[in-house]
């Protein structure tokens, strides 16, 4: 059962402590619950992401493996195929690269293959996203790629509360899920400061909908649909544009897999403007399945063409100011909204 929580109260976390946190409730709750992936153990995870696990669990259910993506998400199937309810990161999701056949051929297919038979509980957790002159190879979000195949449910949070939410949840689903978080939003002293990664979070389990999108901020006058960090960019946005009278309305999807179109058209159908921020790539991906959620159902909820922010179909530069041109930044999501609310 999925739990509704008020986010309000002193106990705050950060978005790495909050992951965290729901995993080792969940590890206490149900033995079947372990941990594996490169430098999750003593180091806890590059990003955070399994800091104090291992102390508390010990190596049986905390394991460090080698540098072989294939062979320890192969693992991680395994074991799920075999009632296991495995966590395995994948350390940047540029990786998937290596290990898609384990993926895509056999996580995503192994339900459907068996005639629904076999069920494959597994998350597996990857880091996302730009912003840190990582290059091209650490630095995309991808998070399209993973929607654009069957068989998997994918979510990509954007707040503390909703971390541990949306990995609780995660964990007890009975299929694969793929857990995305962006290290903007993780809360971490040594990357780039977001004044929303530290937050309330209830100390006792609770569970976010998957496929559950929610409305972070009500406006009049456009929607502004977004994930994980671009949530971030668009509140502020959407708090500058206030004081020159734009009404902002920002919906954080949560998850992409289910996409909650829903809550996107009965935003589009009160406003009718329609901005999508997006940090992975324009073509072929989220930002283009939102606006035809909208104008496949009702083209005439539009009083304007709806406008998507998204990274350009190249490589995302290593040099800053490279890099900053192509992540959907709050001027350009500005401009955006600017431009659909001209006359």
């Amino acid at each position: 059962m999925t739990a509704t929580l008020p986010q309000t109260g002193s106990r705050r976390l950060s978005t790495a402590k909050a992951m965290v946190e729901a995993i080792s409730q969940e590890m206490q709750r149900d033995e079947s619950v372990f941990v594996l992936g490169e430098d999750v153990g003593a180091y806890g995870g590059i990003f955070s992401s399994t800091t104090g696990l291992l102390d508390q669990f010990g190596p049986t259910r905390v394991l460090d493996t080698p540098i072989s993506e294939t062979a320890f998400i192969g693992l991680a199937i395994g074991a799920a195929v075999e009632g296991m309810r495995p966590v395995v990161e994948l350390m940047f999701v540029d990786f998937m690269g290596v290990c898609l056949d384990q993926i895509y051929n056999h996580m995503a297919k192994i339900h459907y293959e068996s005639g629904g038979h076999v069920s494959v509980p597994l998350v597996l957790t990857t880091a996302v996203g730009g912003g840190y002159s990582d290059g091209a190879q650490h630095s995309q979000c991808l998070w399209g790629t993973f929607a654009h195949l069957p068989g998997m449910k994918v979510v990509a949070p954007s707040t503390p509360y909703d971390a541990k939410g949306l990995m609780t949840a995660a964990i007890r689903d009975p299929g694969p899920v793929i857990y995305m978080f962006h290290k903007g939003v993780m809360g971490l002293a040594w990357m780039a400061k977001n004044q929303r990664s530290i937050g309330a979070v209830p100390e006792e389990p609770y569970e976010i909908e998957i496929g559950k999108a929610n409305v972070v901020r009500s406006g009049a006058d456009v929607t502004v649909v977004t994930i994980s960090l671009s949530v971030h960019h668009a509140l502020d946005v959407a708090e500058q544009l206030a004081g020159e009278g734009i009404s902002c309305e920002v919906i954080d999807l949560r998850s992409i897999v289910p996409l909650d179109r829903a809550a996107i058209r009965a935003s589009v159908a009160k406003t009718g403007r329609l901005v999508v921020v997006d940090e992975d790539y324009a073509s072929f991906g989220l930002s283009g399945e939102v606006i035809a959620s909208v104008v496949e159902h009702d083209p005439g909820l539009l009083r304007a063409a709806p406008v998507r922010v998204a990274v350009p179909d190249v490589p995302i530069p290593y040099a800053r100011e490279l890099e900053y041109a192509v992540l959907p930044t709050p001027a350009r999501i500005t401009e955006a909204i600017r431009e659909v609310m001209r006359p």
